[in-house]
Parts: C-alpha cells; sequence; structure tokens
C-alpha cells in the first residue's frame, strides 16, 4: 500500500484491496456489510466514513480489480515484439485466471460483474460494459497497427474480429468456471489462437 496517500485514502485501499476477492467471488448482492466489516476488521462507520454506500465499495473493488487484469496485460504488451504476439497477450493471461495474481479470488472481474449485474444494478453494468468496449477497441487499435505494420492482412473486418476474441475468451473462462475444467479453458484458447493465425499476412 503507497504511505504517501493520506490515512483515509490509505484506509480506503485497505478496504477495496481486502474486499476485492469478495466481491469477485460473491458479487455485489451476495456480499453483505458483515462480509466487508468481518474482512477488514472495521466497523461499519469506519466503512460508511470512507464510502457512501456498499454500492461505491463494488464500484471501487471493480476498478482495482480489473486494473490488476489491465496492468498485467500492459506489462507483457510492452515486453511484446510484434502485434502478434501483442494480440496473443490476452490468450496467455486470461488462460491463467485461476491461477494468475492478476486476477482475484474468483476469476475475471468483467464476467462476474456482467452476469450478475446485468439486469440488478445499471452502475456495475455500466462498469462491465465500459470494460469491454474499451478492450474491443485496444483489440481494434492492435490490429490496425498488425495492418499498418504488414503483420496483418488488410481486409480485416476489426470490430468483428475484435469482438469475437473478447467473446471466445470470457466464453471460455465461463465454461471452465462452471465445469471446473481448465482443459475446457485451454481448447478455447487454442481456438482463439487459431482465429490470431489467421489473422497473418
Amino acid at each position: 500500500m503507497n504511505n504517501q496517500l493520506s490515512k483515509a485514502e490509505r484506509t480506503r485501499q485497505f478496504i477495496i484491496e481486502t474486499t476485492s476477492g469478495i466481491f469477485n467471488m460473491k458479487g455485489y448482492a451476495g456480499t453483505s456489510m458483515s462480509d466487508i466489516t468481518e474482512a477488514t476488521g472495521l466497523t461499519k462507520g469506519s466503512i460508511y466514513g470512507n464510502f457512501e454506500n456498499k454500492e461505491e465499495v463494488a464500484l471501487a473493488v471493480f476498478d482495482y480489480n480489473h486494473g490488476k487484469v489491465k496492468d498485467t496485460i500492459k506489462q507483457r504488451m510492452d515486453k511484446a515484439t510484434t502485434y502478434y504476439d501483442k494480440l496473443m497477450v490476452y490468450a496467455q493471461v486470461y488462460d491463467q485466471f485461476t491461477r494468475s495474481a492478476a486476477f482475484s479470488k474468483g476469476g475475471c472481474p468483467i464476467l462476474n460483474t456482467a452476469i450478475e449485474a446485468d439486469d440488478t444494478n445499471n452502475l456495475l453494468k455500466d462498469r462491465a460494459a465500459k470494460a469491454i468496449i474499451n478492450w474491443k477497441n485496444k483489440i481494434e487499435e492492435l490490429l490496425e497497427s498488425g495492418i499498418n505494420a504488414g503483420e496483418f492482412k488488410t481486409d480485416i473486418k476489426r470490430t468483428q474480429v475484435a469482438l469475437s476474441l473478447v467473446a471466445l475468451i470470457e466464453g471460455g473462462i465461463m465454461i471452465a468456471k462452471v465445469t471446473n475444467s481448465q482443459s475446457n479453458l485451454d481448447k478455447v484458447m487454442k481456438t482463439v489462437e487459431m482465429l490470431i493465425n489467421q489473422l497473418k499476412a
């Protein structure tokens, strides 16, 4: 935790980090204030002194959990030397969602939040939607750069490919979770790799 933060900021960060796995596993509806106070050792008054309500904690936790994944992807992409390798980073990072420090307990925060909040919490739904759109846009940018660099075919339908990659990865994680099978996710990621290979010029 950053010691340059104020005491209030450190407390907020402590609450976010300590409850990140709980919200990611139980969801917004399934996480109670008792869960939060028990995990943090703080009183309800302390929680409400730093956050307006449980929803505000959940939104901050989503940003934190999603930020961890994005940071890991960025670090790996910065080391990748081709646009093909940069695209493959998504498959490599998400294939490790049960074992990687990039993910809080419970796995992918986008998938977890999107499934739970689609009909119950518009603010969380909007956060998940924004994350997916930003992810799609980033893939489109990588595809465009790869085309300009001569790595990828020029006739790629960038939006279609980007959305398909996101759908395959998130769908693979969902299947792996409900079937409790890493093997199923590995198979989907092989399809992701196959799709990316087909983009090569």
